[in-house]
């Protein structure tokens, strides 16, 4: 479930969303820094980082559709890794509510192996014995469907990331039709967090660029 810290009188909304590891407070100090007023909400995972398992979540689409139900109105998705993929999934199921992503080392649904990423998935099941099943069986490939994708991205990588090597980093940005890509040196799979104050610059400029929302836009569920 989400956690929600709104401000009524913004026309926007901030989702966070983590990656596999379900830390909820992953965004925050990018959040934090943020000079947008919209209200933000933090997701985490059932069954991910020691949260509650949900028997009505069998597989990636259910975590997909709890964010789409999210999605009121006007929105900003900011994800990372696994939460990454979940953001697209969600553009693709209702793009004219989202109005920008922002992505860091995420997957993005194409094959990262084959782009020099490492297999995260013997210390991930080691560390979290308890991690769904589906989860660790999951291979998604969007290939084919992220061109569709028109929503203005910002995609956030570290030169230092064996899961999510920059070489996905600029595949997506080749794939998504309004991305660009930006490179931390040093960066790890946990940059938002460990490199917040260098990241933070580079999503208030990317925010700014965009186009104002209409001033009719209303945040009623739809």
């Amino acid at each position: 479930m989400p956690q929600d810290d709104l401000q009524p009188t913004a026309s926007e909304t901030l989702l966070f969303l983590p990656g596999a590891g379900g830390n909820t407070t992953l965004w925050q100090p990018v959040s934090d820094g943020l000079s947008h007023q919209g209200g933000r909400r933090f997701f985490g995972w059932p069954g991910f980082a020691g949260a509650p398992a949900d028997p009505n979540v069998r597989g990636l689409p259910d975590l997909v559709a709890r964010v789409v139900d999210e999605i009121a109105g006007p929105s900003l998705l900011f994800a990372q890794s696994m939460g990454g993929l979940i953001a697209l999934r969600a553009a693709l199921a209702k793009p004219e509510r989202i109005r920008a992503m922002v992505l860091s080392v995420t997957s993005g649904g194409i094959d990262v192996a084959a782009l020099g990423g490492s297999d995260w998935r013997p210390q991930f099941e080691q560390w979290n014995p308890n991690a769904p099943r589906w989860f660790l069986d999951a291979r998604d490939d969007l290939t084919s469907q992220l061109p569709r994708i028109a929503v203005p991205t910002l995609l956030l990588w570290g030169d230092a990331d064996p899961i999510s090597p920059v070489a996905v980093g600029q595949v997506l940005a080749a794939l998504l039709p309004q991305s660009e890509l930006v490179v931390i040196p040093g960066g790890t799979h946990d940059l938002v967090s460990e490199r917040a104050s260098e990241v933070l610059p580079h999503v208030e400029q990317f925010l700014e660029q965009l186009t104002p929302p209409p001033a009719s836009a209303n945040p009623t569920r739809g």
